[in-house]
Order: C-alpha cells, then sequence, then structure tokens
C-alpha cells in the first residue's frame, strides 16, 4: 500500500493538481475579487473552448499524432456560422451545417495522414493557415452579431440559476464521457497500444489507420462545436475567433499529463491542467499583469509538462538500475 501512495505521489498529474492548488492560492490572496462568484463565472466559462478541444485531442496524442489546425477550425466554424446566418439560414440547420464542416475539416487532416503517409505536424501546421484563410473568404474583416437570443444565452447564461456557466457544464459532461471511453471501453485501450507500438497494435489486429482518420474526424468536430460555443458566449462571429488557441490546448494536453510521444496519460490530469491553466490567466489578469506574461507561462508551463516526465522517467530508471 506504501508502495501504491509513492507512485501515485511520483505521478506527474500530482503535479499539475499540486500546482493548481497554488494557482488558486496566489489568485485568492492577491485580489479578494478572485473568489466571488462573478469571477468564477468568467474563470469556468473562460476555460471552456480550451478545454472542449482538449478532449479529442488527448485522443490523438495519447495515439502519437497531433493536430495543430484546431484553433483555425474553429476560426472557420465561427466564420461560417455568420455567414450562414447572414445569408438567412435557420438556426436549426446552420448548427449541424457547422458541425458537419468541423468534421470535414478532420477527415481532410486524417486522410493526408493515413492515406498519404504524412506525418500529423507537418499536415495540421498546413491546414491551419488553410482553414483561417478560408475563414476569412467566407467572412472577410465584418463581425455577424444579430444572433437569436434563446441561442446566445446558451453561451453566456447560467446553468439553472448558479453561477455556474451553461458551456462549461456542456464541457464537464463530455469530460466524463470522453474519460468513460477512454478509460473504461476497449477503445480507449486501442489508443493506448497504437501510440505505444503502432506496428505491434496493427499486428494485434487493431485497424490502426481508420481508428487515426476517426479520431481526426472527432477532433474537427469537436472544434467545430468550440467555435459554435465561442460565437455565442461573445455573441460574434468572425474569422479571426480563437486566433492563436492551440498553443494554450496542446499546453494543457502535455501539462496533463500526457506523453508527446504518446501512449500515456488520463483525462482526469488534461482536466486539471485546463483548470490550471484558467486559473493562472484569470489571477494574472485580475492583477492587471499583461497577457503578453501568460504567453509567457504557457511557453514554460509546456516546456516544464516535456522535459519534466522525461526527466522523472530517467530518475525512476537510474534507481531500478542502481544496487539494492
Amino acid at each position: 500500500m506504501a508502495r501504491d501512495l509513492r507512485g501515485r505521489l511520483a505521478r506527474w498529474e500530482t503535479l499539475t493538481v499540486f500546482l493548481l492548488a497554488v494557482a488558486i492560492l496566489y489568485g485568492s490572496l492577491s485580489s479578494s475579487e478572485f473568489l466571488t462568484g462573478s469571477n468564477l463565472n468568467s474563470l469556468l466559462a473562460n476555460v471552456v473552448e480550451v478545454g472542449l478541444i482538449a478532449l479529442p485531442l488527448t485522443y490523438v496524442i495519447i495515439a502519437a499524432e497531433i493536430d495543430l489546425s484546431v484553433a483555425s477550425v474553429l476560426g472557420l466554424s465561427a466564420a461560417l456560422l455568420g455567414s450562414l446566418w447572414n445569408h438567412n439560414w435557420p438556426m436549426e440547420l446552420i448548427l449541424p451545417a457547422v458541425l458537419v464542416a468541423g468534421a470535414a475539416c478532420g477527415l481532410l487532416n486524417g486522410l493526408l495522414v493515413t492515406r498519404l503517409g504524412l506525418p500529423s505536424l507537418a499536415v495540421t501546421i498546413g491546414t491551419l493557415a488553410l482553414f483561417r484563410g478560408l475563414a476569412f473568404v467566407i467572412l472577410g474583416d465584418q463581425a455577424v452579431t444579430d444572433f437569436p437570443q434563446d441561442y446566445a444565452n446558451l453561451g453566456f447564461g447560467n446553468f439553472a440559476g448558479t453561477e455556474i456557466p451553461n458551456p462549461f457544464v456542456l464541457f464537464a459532461v463530455l469530460a466524463v464521457i470522453f474519460g468513460f471511453v477512454l478509460h473504461r471501453t476497449a477503445f480507449g485501450r486501442s489508443l493506448y497500444a497504437i501510440g505505444a507500438n503502432e506496428e505491434a497494435a496493427f499486428y494485434s489486429g487493431l485497424r490502426v489507420k481508420r481508428i487515426k482518420l476517426g479520431l481526426f474526424v472527432l477532433t474537427g468536430a469537436v472544434s467545430a462545436l468550440a467555435g459554435i460555443v465561442w460565437t455565442f458566449r461573445f455573441g460574434s462571429a468572425r474569422a479571426d475567433n480563437g486566433t492563436g488557441l492551440e498553443l494554450s490546448v496542446v499546453a494543457v494536453v502535455l501539462l496533463g499529463g500526457v506523453s508527446i510521444f504518446g501512449g500515456r496519460g488520463n483525462l482526469l490530469g488534461v482536466v486539471c491542467a485546463v483548470l490550471l491553466l484558467g486559473t493562472i490567466h484569470n489571477a494574472l489578469t485580475l492583477n492587471d499583469v499583461s497577457d503578453d506574461v501568460f504567453t509567457i507561462v504557457t511557453g514554460s508551463l509546456l516546456l516544464l509538462s516535456v522535459l519534466g516526465p522525461s526527466l522523472a522517467e530517467r530518475v525512476r530508471e537510474a534507481r531500478g538500475r542502481a544496487p539494492g
């Protein structure tokens, strides 16, 4: 039992939880507004889009791939939503059309990676620019803001009279679903097998290319969902919505303990990392610290999340080789 406790304490996710506690302590001590209901509402609302996209991207990275086009899919989805609304489409048709468009973006990424054998890093850097360019072609520099109140309330309203924003409830529900699939189903186990050794997974009977293709499609669809949430939450559809968000998404996935090399990680750590990054940003904002500092913090945490587990693994290996 003692060994099991030491193992849990040594896990990377434990450090993420500790950092989250430190960030909450810093926020509460540095600003009297931090623990107010309105501020916590703002904090939770501001992590939703990053959190939503991080869920399927966790699957992708565990399977040893990457998708850097997610923020551009968000922007393209927002632009498409605004353009279709300008063309008098009913919202009941716009929303599924936007989700299908996001899935199509993911399908393009997946086909280039799985059928042509191209590296996902290079592919999604290319489609990052492609999808953002398409967003500007569709909507230009204009902003669409006159959305129906019922739909706008879904973006910035609160759940059942509480201070919990509606979009965060959506994120929480999807996080439970994604976590269950990843940790309690054969599909989830197949992702770990593919990330650990793709060739062995293939010869064990897994349809590796089809699974990876499905992951990219899922990531595109959820990124489009994040674009819808972003648009309704800010009440504005713009082609530049979500610009640069991919850095934060990748940062929270890796900071949550998911290995950039695939085959390792869990969703609870990612959810904690989402809350950690949101808490840091919120606390810095309350203390009038510029977004440039937050960008530096995000980059530093990203480096820490890549270097930390690698160093920890080397320490464990060195201890294992040491004489008794």
